[in-house]
């Protein structure tokens, strides 16, 4: 048969087609190209990561699974139409799925197309970040727009294509439709719509599937390549609708238990937990019984612990590698996880991470809730944050008011900035006005607790000509702009250093996050290493190999301030010399627990707990034997922050009454 015999064939097939099953026949080849698109463009994905889809043995598991989970979407896709059509199939009808389906084909192949550059950044399918990026219009289009052009326009112009081609397709697929009888339309409808609710549970079990079903390997983006886009996303959404009542299935402890564990292993007093309604408050001691100082934080953005020369990283950090030469440096100092409203959350909260959003952005923590500032606030400091951007972004500004800061900085602020990128102030003009803002401060004798955020450090990685020798070109890339940060803080540090406000000041140079956290396993640990240095007049130089979490930041800046107090966090005082040390880490769906020795317990959604010795040296995994003991301490920092957001742990009012009761007596004779 020659190939012009066979078009001819198939076109007599498709029209008998057509006329047999009338509007049916459109959505089983719309349902039949979405699955295409599906399917080709995992192909092109699990070609691009052959390496880490070999390691995983995922070839048969990824592309059956993806299957499948392709067949959910277009179930759920399809089930709009089918119901028009079950009920009326006239020209209107006809109208409302044509542009219900070329919406839908666009949406499909534009997620696809987002995916790569996506997964470059996050190592994972598209997934709630992307949505949450999207109501900073401003800042992301900006960034876009500076950063990504070929992306853009490749993406412009593969839309535009899709909507041409998919309008023609979709009119060929609806051309000479015949009205249906509705005897006919009703109860094949009624059948396919329960197909599709079949298809769309994929199981006829209790529970309708979802990714955790699907998930096999260790390394979350060969799971993730088991979805699609469009899954993807429409499962961050619905998470995101539910996100303060979501609560990730880790084993189970009961609440008692959990309470009891995170007071064995806080390093105080058990009897030191009086307060029923409030398990984790505590009076805590300050190490230092001299003058108060002010608080400052240097928050930077992105800066993991590989770019940094004093942590063996690359040689990008001289100002940074010398200030750790002369001050408090921590080489094990690991972040919550990545990104930047979860290191503001740790930094400013001592609050530990779950797997829903940063309390930062949650609705029960938007107010009355503890942090850093409100303590320091009812202290008599001034309390204020300073920002290159839109302090808007992320919800930060909301948060941060809402909580105990009364003073925000920001873009507006500024005085005649010299450089302005897509996010903000360059890091010169930050440090140049959080300067001028300390020196103020000092001038009217106040106590001030300041947190500084950078923006430089962040693509599409913009900073002043001529401030640096280039690392690498070309000149817009994570490395030069990682060395112009550390050139501004250079410049800050010798400011800070000469002003009459230094011998007053703690600070501490800590990173938000690393800049791209991802790998095969589990939790990437080394990606959760960061710098981390106390400084100021009266800091001793010293350097702590112990293992520690950006949550005990905030408790240890209150002990060095001279600040003596309640609070609920329970991060250690790492001026403690008796304290050993841990970390806590989370990854997507994924929770780590690491203590001083490395014994690493991590805990994935509906998985047992596995247990491994982290080699920091090597930076791998290695697996051990599960120690019980460690499991169930693990276990409980896994549920914690969940637990303390649901039962308001961290209520301030309810902080500030007992506060205000004294009824602690060490408190009462140190007021």
């Amino acid at each position: 048969m020659s190939l012009s015999q066979f078009l001819c064939s198939y076109m007599i097939m498709i029209e008998y087609l057509k006329d047999e099953l009338g509007l049916f026949f459109s959505l089983i080849s719309f349902f039949t190209l979405i699955m295409s698109i599906f399917i080709i463009s995992r192909f092109f994905l699990l070609i691009w990561k052959k390496k880490r889809v070999d390691e995983a043995s995922g070839w048969l598991k990824i592309i059956i699974s993806g299957v499948r989970m392709d067949i959910v979407t277009c179930c759920y896709i399809i089930i709009f139409p089918i119901f028009l059509i079950s009920i009326s199939s006239n020209i209107y009808t006809v109208t409302i799925i044509k542009y219900y389906f070329i919406f839908i084909l666009w949406l499909v192949v534009y997620m696809e197309l987002t995916t790569p550059s996506f997964i470059n950044e996050y190592d994972v399918r598209p997934n709630r970040y992307f949505i949450e990026y999207l109501k900073y219009p401003k800042e992301v289009f900006s960034m876009l727009f500076k950063g990504y052009k070929l992306e853009l326009s490749l993406s412009l112009m593969i839309s535009i294509l899709t909507l041409i081609l998919g309008w023609k397709f979709i009119n060929f697929i609806f051309l000479s439709f015949n009205p249906m009888n509705l005897y006919f339309s009703i109860p094949v409808g009624l059948v396919l719509i329960s197909l599709c609710v079949l298809g769309a549970r994929s199981t006829l079990g209790h529970r309708g599937i979802n990714p955790s079903m699907v998930s096999f390997s260790h390394d979350c983006l060969m799971n993730d390549l088991i979805l699609n886009s469009t899954y993807s996303i429409a499962y961050a959404m619905k998470l995101l609708k539910k996100s303060d009542n979501k609560n990730v299935s880790y084993p189970k402890i009961p609440l008692d238990e959990v309470i009891k564990e995170l007071q064995k292993t806080s390093y105080l007093d058990i009897e030191k937990f009086k307060h029923q309604s409030l398990p984790t408050l505590a009076y805590h001691k300050a190490s230092n019984t001299s003058k108060r100082k002010n608080i400052v934080i240097l928050l930077q953005e992105s800066l993991g612990a590989q770019f940094v020369g004093g942590l063996g990283g690359l040689p990008l950090t001289p100002n940074l590698d010398k200030l750790m030469n002369e001050s408090w440096n921590f080489t094990q100092m690991y972040a919550t996880g990545t990104r930047s409203i979860r290191g503001i959350e740790a930094v400013t909260t001592g609050f530990f991470p779950t797997s829903s959003d940063a309390v930062v952005k949650r609705v029960k923590s938007q107010n009355n809730f503890y942090s850093l500032a409100q303590t320091l606030k009812n202290e008599g400091y001034h309390t204020q944050f300073i920002y290159g951007g839109e302090s808007h972004f992320d919800n930060m500004k909301g948060f941060l008011l809402g909580n105990g800061v009364v003073d925000i900085q920001e873009l507006k602020d500024f005085i005649n900035p010299e450089f302005v990128g897509s996010w903000g102030a360059c890091d010169e003009d930050l440090y140049s006005h959080a300067h001028n803002q300390f020196t103020q401060l000092h001038q009217q004798e106040k106590n001030f607790f300041s947190l500084v955020f950078t923006t430089t450090n962040h693509s599409p990685y913009e900073f002043p000509d001529s401030k640096i020798e280039l690392y690498q070109e070309p000149k817009a890339c994570r490395e030069n702009t990682v060395k112009y940060s550390d050139y501004a803080l250079g410049e800050f540090i010798k400011k800070a250093k000469e002003s009459a406000y230094w011998d007053d000041t703690i600070f501490v140079i800590v990173a938000d996050h690393d800049s791209r956290v991802y790998g095969n396993k589990a939790v990437p640990i080394e990606r959760f290493r960061i710098p981390t240095v106390f400084f100021g007049a009266n800091i001793k130089m010293r350097k702590d190999t112990r293992v520690s979490s950006q949550i005990d930041i905030p408790p240890t800046l209150l002990s060095l301030a001279g600040i003596s107090c309640y609070h609920p966090m329970l991060g250690n005082d790492l001026s403690n010399e008796d304290i050993n040390g841990r970390a806590i880490m989370q990854y997507n769906q994924n929770f780590a627990y690491m203590n001083s020795d490395y014994h690493t317990v991590i805990f994935r959604p509906e998985c047992n707990p596995e247990s491994y010795i982290y080699d920091h040296y090597e930076e791998r995994l290695e697996p051990t034997s599960e120690n019980r003991t460690i499991t169930k301490i693990a276990n409980s920092h896994a549920l914690w922050g969940n637990i303390c957001y649901k039962n308001d742990y961290y209520k301030w009012s309810e902080i500030k009454n007992i506060i205000k009761n004294n009824e602690n007596d060490e408190y009462k004779l140190l007021i």
